[in-house]
């Protein structure tokens, strides 16, 4: 699976006015989106200011907040769509070689088209509809802000024909493009007998129809989306406006702001060298230690997933600063990129995770406790990582390695002092009730810009605009995920399978303990399969309600589901996660296979002790 964009020939480009006017459009759609990115952060940060120093809560910024936050999803979505960013799966086109890359490339453009011109007419209506109601505190019309449906589809459908007018000279485009229209208009003709099928039509839509479309390589959530709108077009008499409210409804949470703003924060660490001066310290204290650098890899994933939220981000700023050395003292690339991998999925549950996040939002669990209780259970994991790292580096040759003098270490601990400040700042910001999980990201943003000013006097303007449009298209990419999975658990929801799958679970031999292992095998599974937060927003609303009816504790059982969705997103061959680091480590992936597995034992072995000891999750809250 991969969330990067797609490499598209630039000479094959299409070139005159529409080039002129799609660069255009593109250029207009970043900049707006990194001023909404902006309004957002400067709102938040000014809604703990006025609330905890002036006393004076702004009762509107809530509101004003969701309506930036869908035009700042929409748009950033949109920015995805051109750079052909949304996270797919890619083992299939992969496997099938270089010159079926065409095709699958076409498929998956031609899948982004075909949907956004399904909904943008329903889009359309819902905003109509939504003329007529009034905002409670600025008292405005509600089309204000879901006109950035229809909008942000809009924009989707010709950044999607851009992309797919690119690939014209490939014959293997409309061969896609003819199967694309055959299968649509097969299903469509089909449509009065889908209807006598009842809910066998589940299997046909969200079993078949996304399977396929996952494997094809269409983007995850196009994959939710179209069969989602073909579910209720084909065999419900419910209107397909019903899709885009449920689409606004998963993407608008308040508590999803923090995506962004976290996402931002991590670009922001690596830009002003915070997260290098973590490391350069935890170096200096353990590099002359047997697998000491691999230790270091550990901590430092550690303390920084506890700032960014941003997998990718905490990989990018750490393997960088780590694997040059660790190499030079003869460690194989292949091992490095699998403890990374394996520290990626060991860190999931340390706030502020956007899994925690999300996890909060779609199953209504406390942020506050989910970011108390995230931290014991990444710490039992790395034991487990740290075990295997002293076995595999018993016999290590330190010959050549020098110890880092005490004053020395002491000098790269102050320098690191303002960087490991900061995830307790952020924690105790959230605990003490200074800010809330959403805003909380504002105050890391501020501290990290004032370290990287005053402090450690690494900044550079320049970079922030680029930074802005890169975390508003990455955010767009996940937000337009949550917004995709909403609709489709709700399809299921009222289709009564929610109701059909709780009876199952609780029918099962075992009651809680069975129920618990049938959820990390399934969220390894779907982990691997649909990546971390479609998963955790698809089968969270379902899965969450059976636990809570067993007797299990929310928030213990948010981090089993959160490691097991990590174990599978982080495994080779299919987690996204292994992939991520490998592009970041610049590692060939198959170097790595051999050596993960015995750090994902060790991260299974932990996470089975997780989930049999409750008090790891919620002794401390």
């Amino acid at each position: 699976m991969s969330s990067h964009g797609i490499s598209l020939d630039e000479s094959a480009r299409m070139g005159g006015p529409w080039r002129w006017f799609e660069d255009a459009l593109y250029k207009t759609t970043g900049f707006v989106a990194a001023a909404l990115l902006t309004a957002v952060i400067a709102l938040l940060f000014a809604g703990v200011l006025a609330r905890y120093v002036f006393h004076t809560p702004l009762i509107w910024s809530d509101e004003l907040s969701s309506i930036l936050f869908l035009w700042l999803s929409m748009t950033g979505a949109a920015l995805a769509t051109y750079r052909v960013a949304h996270m797919r799966m890619t083992a299939v086109a992969t496997h099938m070689g270089a010159q079926w890359q065409g095709f699958f490339t076409a498929l998956s453009i031609g899948a982004m088209l075909l949907f956004f011109c399904l909904i943008l007419y329903p889009a359309y209506l819902f905003a109509e509809e939504e003329m007529y109601v009034t905002t409670s505190a600025l008292q405005i019309s509600n089309v204000w802000r879901a006109a950035a449906l229809p909008v942000g589809f809009a924009l989707m459908a010709i950044f999607s024909l851009g992309r797919l007018l690119d690939l014209r000279r490939d014959p293997k485009t409309y061969l896609a493009v003819g199967l694309l229209i055959a299968v649509s208009a097969l299903l469509w003709f089909f449509g009065p007998q889908l209807k006598t099928l009842g809910n066998y039509n589940l299997l046909v839509f969200f079993v078949l129809i996304v399977g396929v479309c996952v494997f094809a390589s269409v983007p995850i959530a196009m994959a939710f989306a179209l069969a989602t709108f073909g579910y209720l077009a084909l065999t419900t008499r419910m209107p397909v406006m019903v899709l885009v409210g449920r689409i606004d409804e998963g993407m608008s949470h308040l508590m999803l702001l923090a995506i962004p703003a976290f996402v931002f924060l991590g670009v922001l660490l690596e830009m002003t060298g915070m997260a290098r001066a973590m490391v350069q310290f935890l170096a200096s204290l353990l590099g002359h230690v047997r697998g000491g650098l691999s230790y270091v890899l550990v901590g430092a994933m550690y303390l920084v997933s506890g700032i960014s939220g941003s997998k990718a981000a905490d990989m990018a700023a750490i393997a960088p600063a780590l694997f040059p050395e660790m190499v030079k003292r003869g460690s194989k690339k292949g091992d490095l990129v699998a403890l990374l991998s394996a520290t990626g999925a060991q860190t999931e549950t340390i706030p502020p995770s956007i899994v925690l996040i999300t996890v909060g939002s779609v199953a209504s669990v406390s942020i506050s406790a989910l970011f108390i209780g995230g931290l014991l259970p990444a710490f039992v994991l790395g034991l487990g990582l740290c075990a295997v790292i002293a076995y595999r580096y018993r016999n290590e040759d330190l010959s050549s390695v020098v110890r880092t003098p005490w004053r020395k270490v002491g000098k790269y601990f102050m320098i690191a002092l303002p960087a490991l400040a900061l995830p307790f700042v952020i924690r105790a910001a959230v605990v003490e009730g200074v800010a809330t999980a959403t805003e909380v990201s504002t105050i890391g943003i501020v501290y990290a810009i004032f370290a990287g000013l005053v402090i450690y006097r690494q900044f550079d303007w320049r970079k922030i605009y680029p930074m802005l449009i890169d975390t508003a298209a990455l955010s767009g990419a996940i937000l337009i995920i949550i917004g995709a999975a909403s609709g489709m658990a709700w399809a299921l929801t009222q289709s009564g399978f929610s109701r059909d799958l709780a009876q199952f679970m609780q029918s099962l031999p075992g009651g809680a303990n069975t129920f618990l292992i049938v959820s990390i095998i399934a969220f390894i599974v779907l982990g691997s399969l649909l990546e971390g937060i479609p998963a955790i927003v698809l089968f969270g609303p379902l899965m969450f309600p059976i636990a809570r009816a067993m007797g299990i504790h929310d928030v213990h059982y948010a981090m089993v589901v959160i490691l097991s969705m990590g174990l599978g997103l982080f495994a080779p061959p299919f987690g996204v996660g292994y992939y991520t680091a490998c592009a970041i480590a610049r590692v060939d992936p198959d170097e790595g296979m051999r050596p993960i597995w015995g750090y994902m034992l060790a991260l299974l072995i932990g996470l089975i002790i997780v989930a049999a000891v409750p008090w790891i999750s919620i002794g401390f809250l």
